[in-house]
């Protein structure tokens, strides 16, 4: 027998709002850096936009693979399983990921040189990349440690956590960018020392408060990191499939100026800003439908991955009328370059329309997690992003000369996309499910 609607909304919401005061947090973060750097020379956001934009499709790989611990764990736990005892488990996987994925960050280095950017921004790049490399270890300890906490549904002190960092990034970011006393300014290599800091702090904090909370036996099981992989390497690879095409933008364009690739980043910024609150719906959806799918209550499943789905939409369809309400009061936040301002705007207009798809999909994506159907995920990201949004873009961008503008056009066309093949697939899993159990 189904609740009342309220009651979906609450236990969605219940999970979701300390989440999105960790995505804000996270998102914040990533944000004060662009804040900073821009505020420094366009340079040195040039330079760790496409520092970034590198180092981000190969951390987000193992991010990937370490997001299906939450689901996993949660039907577990609707299967009436002990998860607990899947915490040491869980560091193992993180830290091993964690070494292949510093030692791949190191190795593109090396090509920098290669990639015909700007010659000024490539000793700024290499060295923030090369900083970057070793905080991999802080960031996939937190990620983990989340992950494991999500699936027990204690999101609170996580989330508060990872907002509160935000503050602290802030303040080392304008110490070590800007100089203090007798700290001079580092400028990029300060903006990545700041990263360094704050992700090992956010980590190690969380492995305090585990093991405060937690009593853990040093548990060992092989066919955990099998399911771990099962499940998480679609999501992994669906990950890295578009933040390859994101950040494939910001590579292209950089090539041609540095301020193009400044643009792409200050633009990824203000989305993903918005995508907070669905990201954080969606991660409940995973973790609700996760449990439902476990207990084998279909009717609950259908519920929460309808209610939060609506939920998604209805958030970004008011992000999208904000965003082309007042485009340039939006950029001139993050930079008073009247070059960069003038290029931006017009994108933000085409942002707006991708706002509503992007709360659709990563909805669908939740659902997609709490059934464990993750390679949908993946087999819809990868048409999207590889058949339409980047082809489209190069054609539009640079064949046609539309320039930033091109590819934001193939991303709004992949995402378009995206949506239709998993409305689809996810409607066959649905016809096929018990009315009800």
């Amino acid at each position: 027998m189904s609740q009342p609607i309220k009651y979906y909304i609450k236990e969605l919401l219940h999970i979701a709002l300390p989440i999105i005061i960790g995505n804000l947090g996270f998102i914040l973060i990533g944000a004060g850096d662009v804040f900073i750097a821009g505020r420094h020379s366009t340079d040195t956001l040039a330079a760790i936009s496409i520092a970034t934009a590198i180092t981000n499709c190969i951390q987000t790989f193992g991010i990937g693979l370490i997001a299906s611990v939450s689901p996993l764990l949660s039907n577990y736990r609707g299967e009436k399983k002990v998860a607990k005892k899947y915490f040491f488990p869980t560091l193992r996987f993180a830290f091993v990921m964690a070494f292949l994925v510093m030692l791949a960050v190191l190795g593109v280095i090396p090509i920098i040189d290669k990639l015909h950017f700007e010659p000024h921004l490539v000793p700024m790049i290499k060295q923030y990349i090369f900083i970057t490399a070793f905080a991999t270890f802080g960031g996939y300890l937190h990620a983990a440690l989340k992950e494991f906490l999500q699936a027990f549904e204690i999101v609170l002190f996580p989330n508060i956590l990872t907002f509160a960092c935000v503050f602290l990034n802030i303040f080392l970011n304008i110490i070590l960018v800007f100089g203090f006393g007798p700290i001079p300014s580092l400028g990029v290599v300060g903006l990545a020392i700041a990263s360094f800091i704050v992700r090992y702090f956010m980590g190690i904090v969380l492995l305090i408060y585990c093991i405060k909370i937690m009593r853990f036996s040093n548990y060992k099981d092989f066919s955990y990191y099998i399911q771990m992989v099962k499940i998480g390497f679609p999501i992994s690879a669906a990950i890295l499939v578009e933040f390859v095409a994101f950040n494939l933008i910001s590579v292209i364009m950089g090539r041609i100026s540095g301020v193009y690739a400044a643009a792409h980043t200050l633009v990824c910024t203000l989305t993903t800003i918005s995508f907070m609150v669905p990201f954080a719906i969606s991660n409940a959806i995973a973790v609700k439908v996760g449990f439902s799918n476990g207990a084998q209550n279909f009717t609950d499943l259908r519920r929460f991955a309808k209610i939060g789905t609506f939920i998604c939409i209805g958030f970004m369809a008011c992000s999208a009328i904000i965003f082309a309400s007042i485009p340039k009061v939006l950029v001139g936040l993050f930079s008073n370059d009247i070059n960069l301002i003038t290029i931006c705007v017009p994108i933000v207009y085409i942002l707006a329309v991708f706002q509503i798809f992007d709360g659709l999909q990563i909805a669908l994506a939740g659902i997609c997690k709490g059934i464990k159907k993750t390679n949908i995920v993946l087999g819809a990201n990868f048409v999207a992003y590889w058949l339409i949004s980047i082809p489209l873009g190069y054609t539009l961008g640079i064949k046609m000369h539309l320039g930033i503008i091109g590819f934001w056009m193939g991303l709004v066309a992949s995402a378009i996309t995206l949506c239709i093949i998993m409305l689809c697939l996810l409607g066959r899993f649905f016809k096929a499910l018990p009315k009800n159990i």
